[in-house]
Parts: C-alpha cells; structure tokens; sequence
C-alpha cells in the first residue's frame, strides 16, 4: 500500500533516510538496510529485500513509520487525557507540566521539546507534537503518574477510554 504525501508536504529519500517537511514541521525514519522507499510523484512505495518472515515484517513497519511522518508533519497528532478525582487538577507551569492527583505533593514532568500540552481547563490536557511515539509516550507517562483504579475510578485517563468497573466488598452474613 503506497504512502500518500499531500500537497505542502515535501519529502526527501537520500541513502537510507527518509525526510519529511510540512507545515508542521520536520521528521526524519532511519531506514534498515533491506528497505527500499521509492517516489513516485506524490505517493512512496515501500518494499524490501527478500520475502522471509524479518523482512515482512519490516515491510509493514518502515511502511508505518514513513506514513506517520508523513502524516505528523501534514497533521500531527494529539492524544487527549482526563483527571478524574476530588481535587485531582493539572496545572502548566512554564515547561512544566504538574499535576496534584492526591499525593502529598505534586507530580511534575518536564515537557520534552517538540510537545506541546495545552489545558482546556484544569482537568483536561491535550499532549500534541508531530512525532506520534513522542506524543504516545509522554500521554503514557503522564497517565502512569495514577493509573485509575477499578473501584472508584479516580485517575488520569485518556479521553473516551473505559474504565471496568469492580464491586467492592460486600457485607457477608455470619462473618467473624
């Protein structure tokens, strides 16, 4: 399946290195040695060397690595998180982002460069960047500070996600 680039987007493949600009920004894939990325006008095709196990499934991922540059230079991405809690709320403090979900104190993260976090209000956050795995990894962090737990559902979350419910304990007839 070809990588689409769209119009605004330039994209570059010199020597095992695949560039991609936009209005965005700038991204760079390091390829392996048996990927081959091919232009052909506004569309890249992806193949690789030999037709073993490794190398198909090198295929399908220098193929998303390419496609999610192209499209985080074009687009970007976001991931979006909730705080769900009493008195849970998030705060951005120059380049830090710190959040009070009860612990005694704050928990604080540096946000790395090329992230942007803005705050819809003080329990929403939106993680955005071209870079789909630095995105995907800072949310990740920032959700792992209080992972929300199954019986009261207190905790950072990502937007839309389901959290499974847990009974709590109940009253047991005739327990000592």
């Amino acid at each position: 399946m070809p990588v689409v680039v769209p119009s605004g987007v330039t994209v570059d493949v010199v020597a095992g290195q695949v560039s991609a600009s936009g209005p965005k920004g700038k991204l760079s894939v390091s390829l392996h040695p048996a990927v081959i990325v091919a232009k052909d006008g506004t569309t890249l095709n992806v193949s690789v060397n030999g037709t073993g196990r490794s190398e198909r499934s090198l295929h399908g991922l220098y193929r998303s690595l390419v496609n999610n540059a192209v499209v985080g230079v074009h687009t970007g991405f976001e991931k979006r998180l909730e705080l769900n809690g009493v008195g849970y709320q998030v705060q951005l403090k120059g380049k830090n982002l710190e959040l009070s979900v009860g612990y005694s104190k704050p928990v604080v993260f540096e946000v790395p460069a090329g992230i942007t976090v803005t705050l819809p209000d003080n329990t929403h956050l939106v993680v955005a960047g071209v870079d789909k795995q630095a995105v995907g990894q800072f949310a990740a962090k920032v959700r792992a500070s209080r992972v929300p737990d199954p019986y009261k559902a207190k905790g950072v979350k990502y937007a839309g996600e389901f959290i499974r419910r847990k009974a709590g304990k109940a009253f047991g007839a005739g327990a000592k």
